[in-house]
């Protein structure tokens, strides 16, 4: 019986897959365990587990959330304190239909060792909404007015920074300078001068710098550092990656509040250095669509594609990059692209190689963006003895003109059109997707991973290592080296765009190499 590519992917979701793991090496229903076992050895690759972390004991963290938007109830959810609100949507929407799951999950997640005490938002509604949901007869959350006030309080020792991009450094600085732990959303930075500045507070200060990149904890994404580190896909000389999203949710046109008024809403704190303009609901709420508060893309989007490629494969910052596209299909007065193409080159980059020394190096990152399109393209490392797809879960497919699996190729025990290795942690468990968005951050590995069979918040994983490390002192997966890689590469993605010209990186001097007569940070902050 002949099976094709696109039977046996049809297939692999309905298969009852053992540890996560299912092997499909050859296109014969009737293969020899002795073949399965040949090629598992070869292959040898070793499925992640959970990081194991000490218990976070003693007092309480003291916690404050600084940014109570769509991102900051998020991150609060993921430490335990969901609104009033989010839990009556969440029971009826359980009541209404029993696959949806969010509420069970949150109810059953693990129980951090920390306290919400402080909020600071520029909006009334939601620094309210706060206080009044995690508030208790014995105990009232503090609202500030500033993130300084916060910081200088005494009252927190950490804080998780979910503001527009350009609040991100100057928040963040603020607090390591004066011993506040930090948990920063991505880009770490809005310009190139801010990325230095906080690099040098984070490396001299005693507190801890969290970078929001939680794709880290997917455990698919652990297993492919694995996958590459054994030489399974030879030399990988092409990554593709892309974002396809067409709805209002996901071009960054997000529900404006009909509370939301010049009384409610401190204009002048949101805009900080901002340029100074009017009042304007549309740039509060929707700011992801302007230069001035947010990054674009380059700085929203990319970067998540970047650091996921990046954690597997540890290439660090790009030697060059080109970026070009524009605003073709949300012509409603933003400046930012919607539509981008970004060529990321690493000529000294190497996987390692089963061909003959000194023929193969170097590496193309190539990544494409549209916010008009939804059609699912797969992130995609193309090796020379194997392609990988990478997501939430990670499919090996063998090259036919492969040197190191050439032999098995050739007795067809390995076939091009069979995956040979498939790791499917979330194998047989229903997933309640609530939206179009919500697919292509699942898809990504951005919003849970599974764990002994049961799904888990990669969020939560990633702030549960955050406040081991200031509490047990154990490794951070996206501190501040892997923050200031992210961010330099988004930033000169950003600055390629605007130019329409190649930026370079110099690695021995570690700084973009100059353009005579071009301020890169004025470019990052111009709106075109």
């Amino acid at each position: 019986m002949k099976w094709t590519r696109r039977d046996v992917l049809k297939g692999l979701g309905g298969l009852p897959i053992v540890g996560g793991i299912w092997w499909a090496g050859a296109a014969n229903t009737l293969l020899y365990s002795k073949e399965k076992s040949e090629i598992l050895e070869q292959l040898n690759i070793e499925p992640s587990l959970p990081s194991a972390l000490p218990a976070i004991e003693g007092e309480p963290i003291r916690v404050g959330i600084v940014g109570f938007g769509i991102r900051g109830e998020q991150l609060c959810r993921a430490l335990g304190f969901a609104t009033k609100e989010w839990l009556q949507n969440m029971k009826t929407a359980a009541e209404e239909n029993p696959n949806h799951t969010a509420l069970k999950n949150f109810l059953e997640q693990d129980k951090l060792n920390v306290q919400l005490v402080a909020v600071c938002d520029a909006f009334d509604i939601r620094a309210e909404n706060v206080v009044n949901s995690f508030s208790t007869e014995d105990f009232k959350v503090d609202r500030f007015k500033t993130h300084q006030e916060m910081i200088r309080s005494g009252k927190v020792d950490a804080i998780i920074i979910a503001t527009p991009d350009h609040w991100h450094a100057p928040m963040a600085i603020d607090a390591l300078e004066n011993g506040v732990h930090v948990y920063v959303e991505k880009p770490m930075t809005h310009t190139v001068e801010e990325t230095y500045r906080l690099k040098e507070a984070a490396e001299k200060s005693g507190a801890l710098l969290m970078v929001g990149h939680q794709h880290r904890q997917t455990l698919s994404f652990k297993t492919a550092q694995d996958v590459v580190k054994k030489g399974t896909l030879g030399h990988v000389s092409v990554i593709q990656t892309n974002t396809n999203r067409n709805d209002d949710n996901g071009a960054w046109n997000y529900h404006i509040h009909e509370k939301a008024n010049e009384q409610t809403i401190d204009w002048d704190l949101f805009l900080g250095s901002a340029p100074k303009v009017p009042f304007n609901k549309n740039h509060f709420f929707r700011w992801r669509k302007w230069w001035s508060y947010g990054s674009g893309l380059s700085g929203d989007l990319l970067s998540h594609d970047y650091d996921r490629l990046n954690c597997v494969l540890n290439m660090g910052i790009p030697k060059s990059i080109t970026a070009s596209g524009g605003i073709y299909t949300h012509i409603d007065g933003r400046n930012v692209p919607d539509v981008l193409q970004v060529n990321m080159e690493f000529p000294d980059f190497s996987t390692g190689a089963s061909q003959i020394k000194g023929k193969e190096k170097g590496m193309t990152f190539i990544y494409s963006a549209t916010l008009g399109n939804g059609f699912n393209r797969p992130t995609i490392l193309m090796g020379h003895d194997a392609t990988m797809e990478l997501g939430n879960k990670l499919t090996v497919w063998p090259e036919g003109q492969s040197t190191k699996y050439a032999a098995m190729i050739q007795a067809q025990k390995m076939k091009p059109s069979v995956p040979i290795f498939q790791y499917n942690p979330s194998a047989n468990i229903p997933d309640a997707i609530s939206s179009a968005t919500s697919q292509y951050f699942a898809d990504k590995g951005l919003m849970w991973t599974y764990i002994n069979g049961a799904r888990v918040d990669s969020t939560f994983l990633h702030l549960r290592e955050w406040l081991s490390g200031i509490r047990n002192g154990t490794k951070l997966s996206c501190g501040i080296k892997e923050g200031f890689e992210e961010a330099i590469a988004s930033h000169m993605t950003g600055i390629s765009y605007k130019l329409g010209r190649k930026i370079e990186w110099d690695e021995e001097n570690q700084i973009l190499k100059p353009i005579e007569g071009i301020d890169f940070n004025e470019v990052l902050l111009s709106n075109p």
